[in-house]
């Protein structure tokens, strides 16, 4: 009998999509895992906070002033990254409800403050700890220093592209 000769037939892998492999630490990777993970976590928030009867930028606008305190129009707009439009938008549906309240500030009549009221604080606060309780739920899988790793490694981002648009 005689052989015939095998022919070998080169394998020819498929490339791992780069958002797709693990072991990929490009800044363009790291780019899109982010901007993913942040997709994510914003839908998640968005669903938990319509569970609880608020919309995400009343509850960010009631979470800064619990937080900081009372401030004007302009200063919430900032921390909250709202539009003038949205944010007076935002200010009167809050008001409406009764956990806000607006009033001229004493050195300058044209500027707004807004505080929180009783019935306000008393809502944020609840709201407020069962958001926390939802991010534990969500990151239950990440030990201390994961977090510390992962808290450090966002804010040098952050503070980078910050400089970088600055700078621009």
């Amino acid at each position: 009998m005689t052989e015939v000769p095998v022919t070998e037939v080169p394998v020819i892998e498929k490339p791992t999509p780069v958002a797709e492999n693990a072991a990929d630490t490009s800044a363009a990777s790291l780019w899109l895992v982010m901007m993913k993970a942040y997709r994510s976590v914003q839908n998640y928030i968005e669903s938990t906070m319509e569970a609880m009867g608020i919309g995400l930028s009343d509850f960010m606008i009631l979470e800064v002033l619990l937080h900081k305190g009372p401030m004007s129009m302009s200063q919430l707009g900032e921390k909250v990254l709202l539009a003038n439009p949205s944010m007076t938008a935002a200010v009167d549906r809050l008001q409406k409800l009764g956990y806000v309240s607006r009033c001229s500030a004493s050195s300058d009549r044209r500027v707004r403050t807004v505080e929180l009221t009783k019935e306000g604080r008393k809502a944020i606060r609840k709201v407020f700890t069962q958001h926390e309780q939802d991010l534990e739920a969500l990151m239950v899988d990440l030990c201390e220093g994961e977090r510390a790793r992962m808290r450090a490694g966002l804010k040098a981002i952050g503070l980078a592209a910050k400089a970088k648009t600055e700078a621009a």
